[in-house]
């Protein structure tokens, strides 16, 4: 069986980009550049080191010099993830003596190495004005379980990928206060796909693998503040968009293909942060961040023309949040160290609302990694961050289209994350 990932690719500037497994809650993707994994994203929307300032709060690409400024980082996801049965009973579509079909297996790994590059540019037009640009996957994810699954009728494979495109503007209003606004530009794609049962009168029963595949392409936007409330405190405010999605596709199953449509809201997010010098060499972070999850309750895929619901997957998200804490330490006027702790809540919160297309759970980040200079010009950013998962179970009914079977499948997932990321800076 291949090895599962998930690549998401775009030409841009010449440069080609790829996403992977969704790091932060749900399917969002939390790593927008290499440095903020050294100190697990905590304070994001203060930092404004260097130019992927543009995604976190816009308005901090006035605290970066004058001139141009690039940020180029590529973050490695190594994801585990295995399912332990608790119970799972069999599919059986007709009484006895017709034989339900063999229950499968645990799965195997779902998970598997995701790629997920960012690119982000800064330049000022003035001491008072600034312009940025920012090109980065914001949602992912994907797993993949082997073909006798225990969980195969309810998915077998999903992938799901959004490249964001972010231009944006930033103006100083006084010494205390600066605003940001950026545009967002979302390409949006999925490929979702499980088993379906054909019959259970042969010996050997049959199972057909069905796809469900569509895009789109989506507006947002988003905007920040940022407040130097005295020498040493400054705190950010940023707000990102719902993005409304009305994705065209197909549901294919053997040789039927049908014409589809599911609509989707991404959901917005809100971030307060703050960065505090505490001494010439101590800088602490923090952050709160708010995810409307709520905005997508389930995927209720549709006839495009007839408009008959196909299929309907309850996935029951709830608002989440995330909180970190963390630090930079400058060692030497080149050295500078990070660490960093975060807290993630996962917008499931019941065993029958949790699917195995998405087997989220609330997770810790611990998170180190340093800055080092070169010159006044070029710096590279190093980080490493370790995702402890709560065990999380499972007791969902399979649902084959719009039917309810007898089917339940129970159990736990296991999940266990790495994250290595570098980023390389320059000025000019």
């Amino acid at each position: 069986m291949q090895r599962k990932r998930l690549t998401i690719e775009v030409a841009a500037a010449a440069t080609l980009l790829a996403a992977g497994n969704a790091m932060a809650a749900g399917f969002a993707l939390q790593n927008q550049n290499g440095a903020g994994t050294g100190y697990a994203y905590a304070g994001s929307a203060a930092v404004a080191e260097d130019a992927s300032t543009v995604y976190f709060n816009p308005a901090g690409m006035l605290y970066l010099g004058e001139g141009h400024h690039v940020s180029g980082a590529f973050t490695v996801l190594d994801r585990k993830l295995e399912f332990s049965d608790r119970g799972s009973n069999a599919l059986r579509v007709a009484a006895p003596p017709v034989p339900a079909y063999p229950l499968g297996s645990d799965g195997g790994d779902a998970g598997g190495a995701s790629l997920v590059p960012a690119v982000f540019w800064a330049m000022s037009l003035n001491k008072d004005l600034r312009l940025g640009l920012g090109i980065s996957p914001t949602f992912g994810n994907a797993t993949e379980w082997d073909d006798d699954f225990i969980g195969r009728y309810q998915g077998a494979y999903s992938e799901i990928k959004a490249i964001n495109i972010n231009p944006s503007v930033a103006f100083r209003v006084n010494d205390v206060v600066s605003l940001g606004f950026g545009i967002n530009y979302v390409r949006f794609e999925a490929d979702l796909r499980g088993m379906q049962p054909v019959t259970a009168l042969l010996p050997n029963t049959v199972d057909i693998e069905s796809k469900l595949s569509g895009d789109d392409s989506g507006w947002g936007w988003n905007a920040g503040v940022i407040f130097q409330l005295n020498p040493a405190l400054r705190v950010g405010l940023t707000y990102r968009s719902t993005i409304d999605l009305d994705v065209e596709g197909k549901v294919e199953a053997g040789p039927m293909s049908t014409p589809a449509k599911v609509s989707i809201e991404l959901p917005d997010t809100a971030s307060l942060a703050l960065a505090y010098q505490a001494s010439d060499r101590l800088q602490i972070l923090a952050d709160y961040t708010w995810t409307g999850w709520s905005s997508l309750p389930r995927l209720e895929v549709r006839h495009r023309s007839l408009g008959a619901i196909l299929t309907d997957e309850y996935l029951g998200f709830k608002d989440s949040y995330r909180v970190g804490v963390g630090m930079q330490y400058q060692y030497t006027d080149a050295l500078r160290l990070r660490a960093g702790v975060a807290y993630d809540q996962s917008p499931i919160r019941k065993a029958e609302d949790r699917t195995v297309r998405l087997p989220d759970s609330d997770r810790t980040w611990l998170a180190i990694g340093f800055n080092y200079k070169f010159n006044k010009q070029t710096s590279v950013d190093a980080g490493y961050a370790r995702l402890f998962f709560d065990k999380e179970k499972i007791d969902r009914r399979t649902v084959l289209g719009t039917t309810a079977t007898g089917q339940f499948v129970r159990g736990s997932f296991d999940t266990s994350v790495n994250i290595f990321s570098v980023q390389l800076n320059h000025a000019f």
